[in-house]
């Protein structure tokens, strides 16, 4: 097949706040030292018209982008000093905090706010607004954005170079066949790919198994924030308002805690993260989400509301001791495809802003040696060791791995970490050890039996209100995708779905899935039930490519633009 081939300097693979970053320092950089060594003041030649682009899966810029979300200032102010004067979409600075303890049917408040949640100075955002805003920054710059673009596939040369992205073919049907309107994906090169996909990014997975960039590492875990956006009657609930709980709906063996954000015009951000590294087979992180909008506290807060938007994403919660080999020949990751989450403060904004600009430097100085070498690329591993990221990443090391041993020797973990800087010794030393699908036990050994699959939550009643099932869920989402045209989500061996998943899990994506992608329905072989896959449904929020116990599922890039449409999220 014949391919139009573009040629870039510096492809950025995914427009979000690292890779929006990144493109805007490095373009500002070599602005900077052209001008300098027009002006005498720098010796070298000028870089010139360098070629800076970002691709984009989703239809604009921030379509796909959801977060919480509390913004730490501080990468942004280092960006852009004058941000506020220069019109950043800001929702509200946090003015107040509240930490709260929730047990069935009371919310009991905590008299002192844990320090890694205390938000004085910190900004509350619609991460959708703040990257479109980037995003224009970044086109005022010069740097060339091309949203419905999906990268999906690493381009090699004959080293295992990273030469560059292949894009999506458009026009192909549900049988893989050419339309009339087939359109073969381009061939984008460039002398350095930045990566930024965000977690569990499909372009990151494959070029981390191909060149063994999670060597020594220990395995990423992931948890799920499922989230709403309400629109209140009144001012119940004030913009700069910020709320974090814990405890009820979640066990005491799973990691999971809720959050209110009070945003402008009466708009509510509500939502609730549930680790994926539970041992449950039957639990169901969207029905977790639903019945913490059913507790006491969280129903009288809402009440005569309206429910006006739906998201949910994947959270890289490894820290420290999961980041991957971040530089290649070629190559850099950067943001949550990184791992550089903090976990512990519920805040990764920051870290992206600030890994894009580092990423920027390190390719600065690259083109400026016409060097893209791993061995010239790696300058940007030491940027990351030698800036705050990784000094704040330190401080929380061992955070998540104290929830391995339920809750409460959780909490003491934390308190441990806040005290020692991240030491921690015996059941805490280290983080999870083990990819987080892997602690989902079988139905006999949870003690399931019989009718218990159907009956995990019993009381859970979807009354069009409060409470919605995925469905109802997923058109607040405003997914789209054209149904004709081959399915993104690829299960290698479907007959594993009837048989040995069934038996042994009770087929658990169709519940871990928030947006009902997944159902098992009637006319298999022998009787049995067998997969039916709407993948229209598909939020992109990357939990079952995380967390199918046999890893079978494989999350590919759907055809340009389809997907979520996050507004104001």
């Amino acid at each position: 097949m014949q391919r139009e081939s573009i040629d870039m300097d510096v492809l950025f693979v995914g427009a979000g706040p690292a890779n929006l970053s990144g493109a805007l320092h490095l373009s500002r950089l070599i602005a900077r030292h052209d001008e300098a060594v027009a002006r005498g003041e720098r010796q070298g030649q000028p870089l010139g018209e360098v070629q800076i682009a970002v691709i984009e899966k989703g239809a604009a810029v921030g379509s796909h982008i959801l977060s919480g979300a509390v913004m730490d200032p501080k990468a942004l102010a280092e960006l852009m000093p004058d941000f506020v004067e220069q019109g950043a979409p800001l929702e509200s600075p946090v003015k107040e905090d509240f930490f709260l303890y929730l047990t069935k049917n009371r919310a009991i408040k905590s008299p002192l706010t844990p320090p890694p949640l205390n938000n004085h100075g910190y900004y509350i955002v619609s991460l959708n607004k703040l990257t479109a805003w980037l995003g224009e920054k970044c086109e005022e710059a010069g740097v060339n954005i091309f949203p419905e673009f999906p990268g999906a596939e690493m381009l090699y040369d004959e080293r295992d170079r990273v030469v560059g992205v292949r894009t999506g073919d458009k026009g192909i049907d549900r049988e893989g066949k050419q339309k009339p309107n087939f359109e073969p994906g381009v061939d984008i090169l460039a002398k350095v790919t930045v990566l930024g996909e965000g977690p569990r990014g499909s372009l990151t997975k494959q070029l981390s198994q191909r060149l063994n960039l999670n060597d020594g590492r220990e395995p990423q875990v992931y948890s799920l924030g499922v989230k709403e956006l309400w629109e209140l009657p009144d001012g119940r609930y004030p913009a700069g308002r910020v709320t974090h709980t814990l405890g009820y709906p979640s066990d005491g063996n799973t990691y999971g805690g809720g959050w209110i954000y009070g945003m402008q015009n009466r708009i509510l951000n509500i939502g609730y993260v549930t680790g994926l590294d539970y041992r449950d087979p039957l639990l169901d992180p969207h029905a977790e989400f639903q019945n913490y909008k059913a507790h006491p506290f969280i129903r009288k807060l809402l009440e005569g509301g309206k429910m006006i938007r739906y998201g949910a994403k994947a959270i890289a919660a490894g820290g420290y001791f999961a980041i991957p080999q971040m530089y290649a020949d070629g190559v850099l990751l950067v943001g949550d495809g990184a791992g550089f989450l903090n976990s512990q403060r519920l805040k990764g904004i920051h870290t992206a802003i600030k890994s894009g600009m580092l990423a920027a430097e390190a390719i600065f100085e690259a083109l400026l040696a016409n060097d893209f070498s791993a061995n010239q690329l790696k300058l940007y591993s030491r940027l990351v060791r030698g800036s705050w990221i990784m000094g704040e990443l330190k401080r929380v090391r061992n955070f998540h791995s104290g929830f391995k041993h339920g809750r409460w020797l959780g909490l003491a973990n934390a308190g441990l970490q806040f005290v020692t800087g991240g030491r921690a010794w015996g059941l805490f030393d280290r983080a999870a050890g083990e990819a987080g699908h892997t602690a989902l036990k079988k139905l006999s050994d949870y003690g399931y039996h019989g009718d218990d699959i159907e009956q995990r939550y019993p009381k859970l009643r979807f009354d069009g209100k409060l409470t919605f099932n995925k469905v109802t869920d997923v058109y607040h989402a405003a997914v789209s995708h054209n149904e004709d045209q081959p399915a993104h989500l690829h299960v290698l061996d479907t007959n594993i779905c009837s048989t040995r998943c069934a038996e042994e899990y009770g087929n658990p994506c169709q519940r871990f899935c928030p947006a009902a992608v997944y159902e098992m329905v009637e006319g298999g072989a022998d009787g049995r039930r067998k997969l039916q896959i709407n993948f229209s449904n598909c939020v992109h929020c990357k939990t079952c490519d995380i967390m199918d116990p046999y890893q079978i599922i494989n999350w590919v890039t759907p055809e340009g633009g389809g997907g979520p449409d996050y507004k104001g999220m």
